[in-house]
This record gives C-alpha cells, sequence and structure tokens, in this order.
C-alpha cells in the first residue's frame, strides 16, 4: 500500500468514526432502553480499556500523558453529548457541536489577540448567523435545551483541543484522558442510581461507541495527522456533519429539514472560508 493510499483511508475511516459516534449514541438514547448517564459511562469506560491495551503493547504506562484538567473536559463532552442526543437527530447534533468546537477555538484565538479581517471575518459572521439560524424558534428549531447542551459538549470539546496542544504524543494523551475520565463517569452513574436503565442492544452500541468509534476513531486520526496540513485536517472534519446527516437519514430514517440543510450550508461554508484564509 502507498503510503498516500494508506494517508487517505485512515482519513476517511476517522472521519466515518467520529461520525459514527452521533450515530451510536442517537440509535441507542432513541431505539433502546439505556440512559444517558450508563451511555456515557460505558463509552468512557470502553475507550480506557481499548487504549490502555493499546498504550501497553507499545510499552508505555497508562497514565503516562495527559492530565486531569483534559479528562474533566473530555467527560463533560461525552456527558453533554449523550444528554442531548436524547432529543435531538443525528444531523442537527452533529452540526451544532461541530460548529460550537470550532467557534470556540477561533473565539481563543480572538482573545489572544488574534487578528481577524475582510473573508475570514466574514466566514465567522455566516457560520454564527447560521447556528442562529438553526436555533430560532419554529416548528423545525431543535429543543432548546438538548441544543444548549450540545452546544456545551461542543465548547467543552473545544477547550478539550485547546488543553491538547501542548499535551505531547497524542494516543498517550488520549488514553491518559480516557483513564482519567472513569471516576467522573462513575460519580455520573450515581447521581443517576436507581434510574439507571442498560439493555443488551444499548450496551452494544455503548462499547462501540467507545471502544471503536471514539478510541480506535481518535488513533486512526491521530495515525493520519503527521502527514495533513493543519488546514487541510480542520477542512476535512467539516465532512463529519455531512456524514452524520446522511448515515441518520439512511440508517436512522431522520428527516432532513429545509433549516437544517440552509444552516448546515452556512455553518460548515463560513467556517471553511475562515479555515481556508487562516492558512
Amino acid at each position: 500500500m502507498s503510503p498516500r493510499l494508506r494517508i487517505v483511508l485512515l482519513t476517511v475511516f476517522a472521519m466515518l468514526a467520529f461520525a459514527g459516534n452521533s450515530l451510536l449514541c442517537r440509535a441507542a438514547l432513541r431505539d433502546t432502553t439505556i440512559d444517558a448517564a450508563s451511555f456515557t459511562a460505558i463509552r468512557l469506560a470502553s475507550g480506557a480499556v481499548v487504549l490502555v491495551i493499546l498504550l501497553r503493547l507499545r510499552g508505555r504506562r497508562p497514565l503516562e500523558g495527559g492530565s486531569w484538567p483534559m479528562a474533566a473536559m473530555l467527560f463533560a463532552y461525552a456527558a453533554f453529548f449523550s444528554f442531548a442526543y436524547r432529543e435531538l437527530t443525528a444531523a442537527t447534533g452533529a452540526l451544532l457541536l461541530f460548529g460550537a468546537v470550532q467557534l470556540t477555538m477561533m473565539g481563543w484565538g480572538l482573545w489572544r489577540g488574534e487578528r481577524i479581517a475582510g473573508l475570514r471575518l466574514a466566514g465567522l459572521v455566516v457560520a454564527v448567523a447560521g447556528l442562529a439560524g438553526l436555533l430560532l424558534p419554529g416548528l423545525a428549531a431543535p429543543p432548546p435545551l438538548a441544543a444548549a447542551l450540545m452546544l456545551a459538549a461542543g465548547i467543552a470539546w473545544g477547550i478539550y483541543s485547546l488543553l491538547g496542544r501542548g499535551a505531547g504524543e497524542p494516543v498517550a494523551a488520549t488514553g491518559g484522558n480516557f483513564l482519567r475520565s472513569v471516576p467522573f463517569a462513575a460519580a455520573l452513574i450515581l447521581t443517576a442510581f436507581g434510574r439507571e436503565t442498560v439493555d443488551h442492544a444499548g450496551l452494544a452500541y455503548a462499547v462501540l461507541s467507545g471502544a471503536v468509534t471514539s478510541g480506535l476513531g481518535y488513533v486512526l486520526w491521530y495515525a493520519a495527522l503527521p502527514a495533513l496540513a493543519a488546514t487541510t485536517a480542520a477542512i476535512i472534519q467539516l465532512s463529519v456533519p455531512a456524514i452524520a446527516a446522511l448515515g441518520g437519514a439512511v440508517l436512522l430514517a431522520e428527516p432532513l429539514t429545509t433549516r437544517l440543510l440552509l444552516s448546515s450550508v452556512a455553518v460548515l461554508g463560513g467556517i471553511a472560508l475562515t479555515i481556508r484564509r487562516k492558512g
């Protein structure tokens, strides 16, 4: 296999894994009896197991990388993500998540004094307008609380990404963060004690989300990243909400509303314009 083909395949499977997280979570919370707290805990624990095994195979210590602040943000993302998907479609959730992640990171850059003007500024305005348009009251608007939870998940993931810039070797950092997130997940389960429900299908979805689309998905992405320019990597991730939307329509029979389509064009197009100008 040529190096170029290897990078293409790693990238494609990583994006499918990221979109798969939205599809698996939505399917579990819509079609099985598993509750959001249990899904979150099983997802994080499964991801931790897979990543610890990978680190051991490499001769690395499980807690060698990562940090408690990053683990807290990873947990916050996973928890808000699960509770939001009780009511959001896969496509709407992925768009809100991705938009919030990118806008959080752009906002941090502005706070740090990064200048933004011209087409970059126009792209940022269009992206924000797209999110606002999706959230405006109306028949096609997502439930406000669920939308707020997914935006919070995106902010948490954006902070996690910012903290991870100086976290060292990515797989070691991710493994350490997943392992450190398990106590947070255990505390979440305790708060839901007596109300948690887990069936076989829900358990399977949660394990797949943690072990495959999260744990292994991140490994695939980090394997591809060194061969990708930063701008290219950022633009490639624009495909995730589109894949989630297509998967939601085909696999979960979820509707693609006009509002969602127009908001997607605005959010993803605006962010793409901003990222391209950044490079």
